[in-house]
Parts: structure tokens; sequence; C-alpha cells
């Protein structure tokens, strides 16, 4: 529906008022990544999706008053909202949790992590049984923040290819660590 527009065009014609076919092209453009975002860095499904929201309102707020001045860097804006929201998420739940330990010893309230807490002598172990390759894409996706683009370059193979082999070593990581989410 966005007519293949660039981001550039995309983010002049939301600045220019309202405009539901630049917003719904920004959604369609924007949410698969904001969504890979949120369940690489917050582990769960529904924050991924409340982050996806999130963003894009905070997005499409700059773009209507015109604080983005180099339309085709949106993405990297996006990518920047993204790590800010993360962060600020992750601080109101260290927050969180250091009030409950200081004044919540008589309050019974079950409040979730905002991380699952890992064994990581486990997770190390485990990582050991994955073959060389699979552990390098792992390493390289998750430690090191790498895309698919940069692990197939630097491993020679496709990227689809990588895709598969980390879905396949993220499923034996699973087994391996007790079939955890």
């Amino acid at each position: 529906m966005e007519m293949n527009w660039s981001d550039g065009e995309l983010v002049r014609r939301i600045g220019l008022g309202p405009d539901a076919v630049a917003e719904a092209g920004l959604f369609d453009r924007m949410a698969p990544r904001i969504r890979l975002y949120g369940l690489r860095h917050l582990r769960d499904r529904d924050a991924a999706e409340d982050l996806v929201q999130n963003v894009l309102i905070v997005t499409l707020e700059a773009l209507r008053a015109g604080r983005l001045r180099e339309g085709d860097r949106l993405a990297s804006f996006v990518l920047g909202v993204c790590r800010m929201t993360v962060l600020d998420l992750r601080r109101n739940a260290q927050r969180r949790s250091e009030l409950l330990g200081r004044f919540g010893a008589g309050v019974a309230v079950a409040l979730p992590e905002a991380m699952p807490s890992l064994d990581r002598n486990q997770l190390a172990a485990c990582l050991k049984t994955l073959r060389e390759r699979e552990r390098a894409v792992v390493v390289m996706t998750f430690y090191d923040e790498k895309s698919s683009m940069d692990v197939s370059r630097f491993l020679g193979v496709s990227e689809a290819n990588v895709r598969v082999m980390r879905h396949r070593a993220i499923h034996q990581l699973r087994d391996c660590m007790g079939g955890a989410t």
C-alpha cells in the first residue's frame, strides 16, 4: 500500500500532515525490524509487541513534528528509539527490583522479572555442545549483535543458511537448557 516510497519520501509525507497511507507504509516497513530487535533484546514476544507499539508512536510523533531532518536516516532513527526504549525498560526493572529488595520484605506481590535469569554455567556447557559454525553464528548474532548479512559474509555462506543455522542452534540450546521459553 505504500507505493514503494523511499524512507525520505515516507518521512516527508508524514511530516506534511495526516497521511494514513504513508503511516501504514511506515508501519509495514518498520514493525518487523522493531519486533526482531525486541525479541533479541527482551526475549519475550509480548514485550516485543509492546516495543513495536511504543517505538512506532514515538517515531510518528517525531515525524509529524518534523524532528527528523534527514529522511533517509529513518531506519537509524527507529533503531535509536528502540535502544533507548529497551534501556529505559531495563532501568525501570532494575529500580523496581532494588526498591523491592529495600522495602518489599513485607509485601507479598509477585512482579514478573524483565529478563529471565539463566544458569550461565549451563548455558556455557550447552554452547560447547554446538558445532563450531553454529556456535559462531550464535555468538556473532547475540553477543556481537551482527546482522545475518554480516555473519554470512564472515562465514562465506548465504544469509538464508545463517538463519537456518541460527534457528537450529537456538532449538538445540533450548533443549539443552531444559526447554525454557
